[in-house]
């Protein structure tokens, strides 16, 4: 073959190729740690907009201490307002909540957002980055470093699919109650609606998160967390061609998860797989509806505890989003007394969204906090709710 032919040759092969190498997966099975199935799982990619994930960890370690609130504001500096699109787009001198924050880089994967939250926590973008870093070692992520906290290229911020997928069992873990964010499919800000990348939440039954990413050097990726009776996935993809064909292959992995799961690991347990913590967490936690509430069997969710009532509902998801907005108005006294957010039904299928698990004073004490940020709520004691309460919904 002649020289010129085969320099041609080379050149149109070379984008095929690095196409196919930007691509890795994993699927992982959360109760037993199996992994179902791998490719490349362990080369390094960049992550793109995966590393909000890790900047959403850190951020909820921040609110777990205490040293930050969802009410705290978050500043905007010029170099966070100098950020390329994704981006809200305020100027610098302007601020958001840290919850405002969290479903801007949830949903929006906004870049300014992750600039302005990292220098509120860290100071600095970088400083923030090398905590990051240090934060992956801690888990177990080897073969990640992160060098910012949104994702944009940078050449020395790498990770791999098995970090990633580890990433997203720390947060489901560590994070149980604040995981709940990565299920928002849209945000409000400043009269616009912003919805999720995450386009599996509604596609694709069984998705409660968690993010999707891209640049230009990694293609199109997606770590997504899928639970169906009572089994949950965790599926990692990266350099897909397209976000369309990213999803489609994760969904095809996916089934091909459960499938396999069913033939060679153990039946789930009833109410599904625990989510176990380094250490024990005392904040919020949340029961998700199963299929057929009213087959469920009796089980007591707390005994000899008051339990405040904030609503009761027709609907369960009404039911959580209140049970959640008041176990956020007082979250520091949850995590003091060893309280819970749950949502549960009686036998007619009314759904109460309850705060569960405190003494005589504690729901006293937040019943009052909660009518004074104008949430109504009822204090009940354990008589009371035990004979209203039947089965918790899981």
């Amino acid at each position: 073959m002649p020289l010129a032919l085969v320099f041609l040759a080379v050149l149109t092969a070379a984008p095929a190729f690095a196409a196919k190498s930007k691509y890795a997966a994993i699927v992982v099975d959360v109760e037993t740690g199996r992994v179902l199935h791998a490719r490349s799982a362990d080369h390094q990619r960049y992550p793109a907009s995966l590393t909000k994930i890790m900047a959403l960890y850190v951020t909820f370690d921040e609110l777990r201490a205490g040293r930050l609130k969802l009410r705290d504001r978050v500043p905007f500096s010029r170099r966070a307002a100098r950020q390329p699109p994704s981006k809200l787009g305020l100027r610098a001198g302007k601020s958001i909540s840290v919850k405002q924050a969290i479903l801007a880089l949830v949903t929006k994967s906004a870049n300014d957002v992750a600039t302005a939250l990292a220098e509120r926590i860290s100071g600095s973008e970088s400083a923030f980055a090398k905590r990051m870093t240090r934060t992956a070692r801690r888990l177990g992520m080897s073969r990640t470093t992160f060098r910012n906290a949104s994702g944009l290229p940078h050449s020395g911020q790498r990770s791999t699919a098995r970090d990633m997928s580890r990433l997203a069992l720390a947060m489901l873990r560590n994070h149980p109650r604040r995981y709940r964010y990565f299920s928002e499919r849209s945000f409000n800000f400043k009269g616009r609606k912003y919805t999720n990348h995450n386009k599996l939440l509604a596609n694709y039954k069984g998705t409660d998160g968690i993010k999707t990413g891209f640049i230009q050097a990694s293609g199109f990726n997606l770590v997504a967390s899928v639970k169906r009776r009572g089994r949950r996935l965790i599926g990692v993809v990266f350099g897909g061609k397209t976000g369309a064909r990213r999803d489609r292959q994760m969904r095809r992995l996916l089934d091909q998860g459960f499938a396999r799961a069913a033939k060679i690991l153990p039946p789930p347990r009833r109410f599904g797989p625990p989510i176990p913590t380094r250490k024990p967490i005392r904040s919020a936690r949340i029961v998700t509806p199963g299929p057929k509430p009213a087959t469920l069997p009796s089980r007591p969710i707390v005994h000899g505890r008051w339990v405040v009532q904030v609503g009761a509902y027709n609907d369960f998801h009404k039911a959580r989003r209140q049970a959640l907005r008041a176990g956020d108005a007082i979250e520091d006294l949850l995590r003091r007394q060893g309280g819970a957010v749950n949502a549960v039904v009686d036998g007619k299928h009314i759904y109460r969204a309850r705060l569960v698990g405190l003494r005589r004073e504690h729901a006293q004490r937040a019943c009052r906090a909660l009518k004074s940020q104008r949430i109504d709520c009822l204090a009940l004691p354990p008589s009371r709710s035990a004979t209203s309460v039947r089965r918790p919904v899981s």
